[in-house]
């Protein structure tokens, strides 16, 4: 700000999965090669704070593997946007995400681009440059700009991050878990043909996966953060976290009841919706469903909004649980992932 440099964000939604992080790190390394006498510096920033990224236990196993220190990244918590911005010097990037939360909501006017693989929800400003394509992984998205651009742009460390990124995403390409699409496969070949030597897909798959569901060393705060998305509504904040465990380990976990209680006081959410998933040795998806908050109304509601679903439809099946306050459920339709869920409970606040 002291010296007027003009910064240029690429930045990810606030989950900060792997997708986000390997998305953001690319593009803005795409952009700081290709852009001409660029004024402004191409800045990644990983929507976290840097106390939170150890959480991400997939994304440091795969930045590890590809020799990138933490110490060399940027998380949220370490640059000032909004002091950029009110300077006017920030330009900003949205990538697997198009609609920045409430608390961001200033920043709004500096995005100048966003690639993203889920419906808009909201229409830009005219000058604004977007790309939204219902693919499997943002980082196929990506990998198709960098594709388009300059040749020898990419190199191998980022074509290792974008191969297990799209991967892991869509899980290892297998039409059972309903995510990939023929871009995504297209872009994983791409990587392969132009890098013979990046690991076989089982391997690289079955690696990030056995990180991103190790929670062995987590408590149930951790769990609940590793993987969070909050939505508001009408004064209330609602938190949906996705869990690496089964229901049944998760609730025996000891104090379970006042862990969730801590978090959601602390944080001030209303309530939390965590939604569970695993995979059989076929990697076909099962998951469940939780619904907690100690306010009756919104706990009924919320609960209702995902029984009577249409689009998608879940096909909710309760499960016995131990709490009134504590809703469970398994969920049928097995290919209804986060993302499709995000606007039902957005409908239902």
């Amino acid at each position: 700000i002291r010296h007027h440099q003009e910064i240029h964000v690429v930045m990810g939604n606030e989950a900060c999965d792997l997708d986000s992080t390997v998305s953001a790190l690319a593009l803005a390394y795409f952009l700081a090669k290709t852009s001409p006498a660029p004024r402004a510096a191409f800045i990644p920033v990983l929507n976290i704070p840097r106390a939170d990224f150890a959480l991400r236990t997939e994304t440091t196993f795969l930045l590890r593997e590809q020799g990138i220190p933490a110490a060399s990244l940027i998380f949220r918590d370490e640059i000032d946007l909004g002091g950029l911005h009110r300077a006017g010097l920030l330009s900003l990037t949205l990538v697997d995400h198009h609609v920045l939360p409430g608390a961001d909501a200033a920043l709004e006017e500096a995005v100048v681009e966003v690639i993203d693989h889920r419906p808009l929800e909201r229409d830009r400003a005219p000058g604004c440059q977007v790309t939204a394509e219902l693919v499997g992984s943002c980082a196929t998205l990506v990998t198709e700009r960098i594709a388009q651009g300059p040749p020898g742009m990419l190199d191998r460390p980022t074509a290792a991050l974008l191969h297990g990124t799209i991967l892991l995403d869509c899980v290892n390409l297998s039409p059972a878990a309903g995510k990939v699409t023929p871009r995504d496969v297209a872009c994983v070949s791409l990587l392969e043909a132009r890098f013979p030597d990046l690991p076989a897909r089982n391997a690289i798959f079955e690696a990030l996966q056995a990180a991103k569901f190790d929670v062995s060393g987590l408590t149930t705060e951790q769990m609940l953060r590793k993987d969070l998305k909050v939505l508001s509504g009408d004064e209330l904040l609602l938190a949906i976290s996705a869990i690496y465990v089964d229901l049944e380990t998760f609730l025996h976990r000891p104090g379970v009841l006042q862990d969730l209680d801590s978090f959601c006081q602390a944080r001030g959410y209303a309530g939390l919706v965590a939604m569970t998933i695993s995979f059989n040795e076929h990697n076909e998806p099962s998951r469940q469903l939780m619904v907690y908050s100690r306010c009756e109304t919104l706990h009924s509601t919320v609960c209702r909004a995902l029984e009577e679903a249409t689009t998608p439809s879940l096909h909710l099946q309760p499960l016995p649980s131990p709490w009134a306050c504590v809703g469970t459920y398994t969920q049928g339709n097995a290919l209804a992932s986060r993302k499709k869920v995000l606007p039902i409970l957005r409908a239902a606040l």
